[in-house]
């Protein structure tokens, strides 16, 4: 079976409005250039619609939200726990994500890609659980290749769900104690970055803990070749929600 994500396709910005669109700009009663980067979203904005009047409807933050196998390895400096707190706070509109939203009108969906917790029904929380977390990834591959695939086919149809609801910005964000370590080891993956360069201390490890969480993903790292495939990368080393919030993030209507 053909899955979603293999039929994207972003199409091309339509150039032939870029010069109509920084007339309509440099045209407002306002010295050239002077609402500086304003502008240059103002332009972007246009091409990204492909309009001469872009428009900002019903902008939404989405959070995707999961748990990954690697943290027995204590590879962060917060348990697994964290993350299914973390989701009640954006739930409950206390975190940082929320007033941030809030101050510029944005709504906050949270997106339960894989969590390990049953939530039940929240207002604000999107059920999409794949499973409660990925797998070690220092020991085995994080997910299987069909869940990978899942995963993609399901941050496309919540981009496309917003969307149909009459949305046309969405901003999207991630929660998931470990997910730094995911992050690493696909930043080494698929774009050959050294672990010592795309290794940080995520929540906030100390020295040794930094130390100890290089150790571990060259651990993890040395199960597979040097070169792997996008989709093998993502089944090996990814989680739930960064697989979602990669097609999202690219998923035009």
């Amino acid at each position: 079976m053909t899955t979603m994500y293999r039929k994207l396709a972003i199409p091309p910005l339509p150039r032939h409005l870029e010069a109509e669109l920084r007339r309509k700009i440099d045209g407002k009663t306002k010295p050239l250039g002077a609402l500086g980067r304003l502008e240059t979203l103002a332009l972007q904005l246009g091409l990204v619609q492909g309009t001469l009047t872009p428009q900002l409807r019903e902008p939404r933050v989405i959070v995707f939200a999961g748990d990954h196998g690697i943290a027995a390895e204590g590879v962060s400096a917060y348990p697994q726990d964290v993350t299914w707190q973390m989701v009640m706070n954006f739930l409950g509109g206390g975190a940082a994500v929320n007033v941030l939203a809030r101050d510029v009108g944005m709504d906050v969906v949270v997106v339960d890609a894989g969590v390990n917790h049953d939530f039940g029904a929240h207002a604000g929380l999107l059920h999409a659980k794949i499973a409660n977390g990925t797998r070690n990834s220092a020991l085995e591959a994080a997910m299987t290749t069909v869940q990978a695939e899942d995963a993609l086919d399901r941050g496309i149809r919540i981009a496309r769900e917003a969307h149909a609801g009459g949305c046309n910005v969405l901003a999207l964000g991630e929660m998931g104690i470990a997910n730094t370590s995911a992050a690493a080891l696909l930043l080494h993956k698929l774009a050959g970055v050294g672990l010592e360069i795309a290794t940080g201390r995520g929540t906030g490890l100390d020295d040794d803990g930094l130390a100890r969480k290089l150790v571990v993903l060259a651990r993890a790292a040395a199960r597979t070749g040097r070169n792997i495939a996008p989709l093998v990368a993502l089944a090996e080393y990814g989680g739930f929600e960064i697989a979602m919030m990669a097609t999202a993030q690219c998923s035009p209507p």
